[in-house]
This record gives C-alpha cells, sequence and structure tokens, in this order.
C-alpha cells in the first residue's frame, strides 16, 4: 500500500494554507469563485492552499479583501514573510520589528536597512555557492520589508556607524553606488535616523573585533546580534556601541559620503 506523500512545506506555510482554506471554505466558495475574487486563477488559489507555492505579498493582499478577513489572513502571514529569511536571522528580524532602537556598527558592507534594492541584488548576486535567481529575489523583498521600520508607529530611533571602507566598496559599479549614496543622504533626513561614518585613519577603536546590532526592546532590554565578537550580554554591547558612537572620529559622514557621491559623478 502507498504511504500518503509527506508535506515538506514549513509550519507557517501549512499553517497558512490552513488559515486561507478554512476562510474560504467559511465564505461558501470554491478555489475558482475565491480566485475570481482575487483577480487570480483557481490554480493559484489551490497552489497555496496545497503548500506547492509560497504565497507572495500580492496574494496575501488580496486575499485578505475577498474574504473580508479582518486582519486573520494579514496575522497569518507574518510568520510566513519571516521564512524569507535565513534561519539565524529570523529571530533578529522579530526583534527588530517591535524594537524602541536598532543601533549598528557595519565593517564591510551598508547595513541592510540602509541599502537599496540594485544593491542588495548585486550583493547576493556575488554569493557562494551562486544563488538562483528566484531565490535572490526572495532574499532583497525580504530585505527591502525591514525598512517599514522607519515609518513605523510607534517610532523606532535607528542609529548606524559604517566604516569608511564599507562606502568606497563600490558594490554594482559607479551607478549603483551613487543612488546607494542618495539614499543615506535621504535617509539620514528622518528625524529618527543617525548615521556616522568611522574613517579608515582610525586605527584602533571598541569596534574591532567586528560588526555588530544592538537592539532595545519595548521592555527597554537591550539584546546584541554579533557576527564575530564572542558572547557578549546586553549591558557590555551597549557599552561597546557607546564607545564606538562617542569616538571623536566618528562623525560627520553626510560630508564624506557626498564626496564619494562627486567622485562616482553624482
Amino acid at each position: 500500500m502507498a504511504q500518503p506523500k509527506k508535506n515538506s512545506s514549513s509550519p507557517a506555510a501549512q499553517y497558512f494554507a490552513e488559515v486561507l482554506r478554512m476562510l474560504r471554505t467559511k465564505a461558501g466558495l470554491s478555489q475558482t469563485e475565491l480566485g475570481e475574487r482575487m483577480a487570480y486563477t483557481g490554480a493559484a488559489v489551490s497552489a497555496v492552499e496545497t503548500c506547492a507555492k509560497p504565497a507572495t505579498d500580492e496574494f496575501i493582499e488580496a486575499a485578505e479583501k475577498a474574504l473580508e478577513a479582518g486582519g486573520v489572513i494579514a496575522a497569518a502571514a507574518k510568520y510566513l514573510r519571516l521564512e524569507r529569511y535565513p534561519a539565524r536571522f529570523q529571530g533578529f528580524v522579530q526583534l527588530e520589528q517591535e524594537a524602541l532602537s536598532v543601533s549598528s556598527y557595519c565593517v564591510v558592507l551598508i547595513d541592510g536597512l540602509l541599502q537599496t534594492q540594485e544593491y542588495a541584488k548585486r550583493l547576493f548576486g556575488h554569493a557562494f555557492p551562486p544563488l538562483e535567481e528566484d531565490e535572490v529575489d526572495r532574499l532583497v523583498a525580504a530585505r527591502m520589508e525591514r525598512g517599514a521600520l522607519f515609518d513605523r508607529k510607534p517610532i523606532a530611533v535607528t542609529n548606524v556607524i559604517l566604516e569608511e571602507s564599507a562606502l568606497r566598496r563600490m558594490i554594482g559599479g559607479p551607478e549603483v553606488m551613487r543612488a546607494q549614496y542618495e539614499y543615506l543622504i535621504t535617509c539620514s533626513a528622518r528625524q529618527n535616523v543617525t548615521l556616522q561614518v568611522m574613517p579608515s585613519e582610525r586605527a584602533g577603536h571598541a569596534g574591532l573585533p567586528g560588526p555588530m546590532k544592538l537592539i532595545e526592546t519595548p521592555e527597554q532590554i537591550p539584546l546584541v546580534y554579533l557576527e564575530g565578537q564572542g558572547n557578549i550580554q546586553g549591558g557590555r554591547g551597549r557599552c561597546i556601541g557607546s564607545a564606538i558612537c562617542d569616538d571623536p572620529l566618528a562623525g560627520p559622514w553626510a560630508r564624506g559620503i557626498r564626496r564619494r557621491n562627486r567622485a562616482v559623478g553624482g
């Protein structure tokens, strides 16, 4: 006797599919009828309900409206969206979405929150082993979604310190970097965003062990996400972050970025 085929999709995808199926059935709609309301085919609805294909943001929004779900589908999709990120980063993204403040020290690359879509796409294009195009698109879309933090209510404060080398690394070439520099200047105009640059001439400072991110939770608990600095508790991580920010040479960043922008023809 043949064994039933095991569903290899994630628990979040299975949960979303079940919620969609239950709401559709409760509304007395077939997959085709729901698809017509959403401007999708019945086959597209079936593909999501059977976890054959992931639900896109457009699909989620259309299903929420078509079923008048009152936010139920959007809530079910919350964890589905987290799966667009690497597993090691999903916990951080959840914390980041609710944080009072997010502080970053970046050594090699521009912080993900401040990247343009084209910069991020070119960056993922250098991954090894190489990524499939649809995987690159998924990762880029996930990275762009994190930018919603800037406009979130209640407001979140973002502090970013970039090593000068991150600005000089020409990811994607002059055109891509020109747009990236302009976006950094735009972001810096926000009242809740502070940018600083640590110049290469600063030979020694508290951030030398590597990049780090410091999050302050709604309960005012400091948590640190580290890449290469070992196991640092929130309190010590906050002290290191403060030391980097207060370094007398970690500033005025805008002049340096505008100078780099002119250098590439901006």
